[in-house]
């Protein structure tokens, strides 16, 4: 007790940025409401409320304990995190075509919201031990593999939309560790024929890469005249018409209007993924644009974090978050508003989820710890 009291002690508390937390329960806060306004039944709401309640919490906690403690046991929390994915595989609660979550009776635990969480920590520790060697192939080959085999398992659920956001995630913690340009630039020249011949290979109807739903909402998003596949993306079709409808100011949360397209049940488990063409529809332009602004400056609070960590690992974890925020943010966003093909994934802090909400805020309380550590030298 008396050492965590000195470790407690040693904080600036000065650097506690509170500006991060206001912004990350503003947005919070927006979105429970908006749940509450997307759907007749009151039991998201509390759930996430709940989920509120218990994230601030485990933020706090978070917070207390320095980061380079949590570190220690890295290994440990990629063995839980491949636990977890392996209870999914073999023992998981099969929902909507996917196996993605455990049945815990009280709630539906999904691990590849707390995957996230548990790489970026992990690969802190491991590219911080191994930094002097980073651009060498054991390094190198060490960490691809160490991260291939959750990504592979989040891929057999299936899960496409994640292991894209973890994939894009892993680049650019591995570029926040110092990562050579050459290799970065060797790997664009491999990566840019290699994508264009797979793309090729998926868009062909034969081909076994992709599920048949995916598939079908790849097609459908660029060839409209494929029936089958276009009514895959009924919903973004209706969430663009959402957001339209809107105006600037929205038509208020709880409508009853007739002309309201949640109204009118056009999009299914509007408290999800599609949380955003709710906040277009009933708060507007102004409405949607506070989200993106928040999300932004959340995004920003933890760049600046990183900047100014006490070490490379606290550098890639600070960075790393604000990374994840940001690539899921842009797809869930892109979907919703019909610029990228239809994938399920929620929007930070926004979405309906208590595994994304409960997986989110340790990470909050992990990188406002970094803070209270920092270095008045940007890196």
């Amino acid at each position: 007790m008396t050492r965590i009291l000195n470790t407690i002690k040693s904080y600036r508390l000065r650097y506690l940025n509170i500006r991060l937390v206001i912004w990350v329960l503003l947005l919070t806060i927006l979105g429970i409401n908006v749940i509450a306004s997307a759907t007749e039944s009151d039991i998201y709401e509390k759930k996430q409320v709940f989920g509120l309640v218990v994230g601030l919490f485990i933020m706090v906690v978070a917070a207390l304990f320095s980061y380079r403690f949590v570190l220690k046991f890295y290994w440990l929390l990629y063995m839980l995190n491949l636990g977890l994915l392996v209870w999914v595989k073999y023992g998981g609660a099969y929902r909507m075509g996917a196996t993605r979550w455990i049945d815990l009776g009280f709630f539906q635990l999904q691990p590849s919201e707390f995957a996230k969480l548990f790489l970026i920590l992990f690969f802190a520790k491991y590219l911080h031990k191994y930094r002097e060697k980073l651009n060498t192939l054991p390094v190198l080959g060490g960490a691809v593999v160490l991260f291939a085999v959750p990504l592979a398992f989040v891929l057999k659920q299936p899960d496409l939309s994640t292991s894209i956001v973890i994939s894009l995630m892993f680049c650019g913690i591995m570029y926040v560790a110092g990562l050579s340009y050459k290799i970065i630039g060797a790997l664009f020249a491999i990566a840019i024929p290699v994508a264009a011949v797979l793309l090729y290979m998926l868009l062909q109807p034969d081909q076994k890469i992709l599920e048949e739903y995916q598939y079908n909402r790849l097609v459908g998003f660029y060839d409209k005249n494929n029936e089958i596949a276009a009514r895959i993306n009924y919903q973004q079709v209706n969430s663009v018409m959402a957001i339209g409808s809107g105006g600037l100011w929205g038509k208020g949360l709880n409508n009853n209007t007739t002309t309201s397209v949640k109204n009118g049940n056009y999009i299914s488990e509007p408290q999800t993924d599609f949380i955003f063409c709710i906040v277009g529809e009933e708060l507007g332009f102004v409405g949607a644009s506070a989200v993106i602004i928040l999300l932004f400056l959340i995004i920003m609070e933890c760049f600046i974090i990183g900047a100014h960590a006490p070490d490379l690992a606290g550098r890639i974890i600070a960075c790393g978050f604000g990374t994840l925020i940001a690539v899921q943010s842009f797809v869930n966003i892109g979907v919703v508003t019909m610029l990228i093909p239809n994938t399920g994934l929620p929007l930070p802090f926004v979405s309906y989820g208590l595994s994304s909400l409960l997986s989110l805020f340790p990470g909050v309380g992990i990188i406002l710890n970094i803070g209270m550590q920092r270095k008045n030298t940007i890196y």
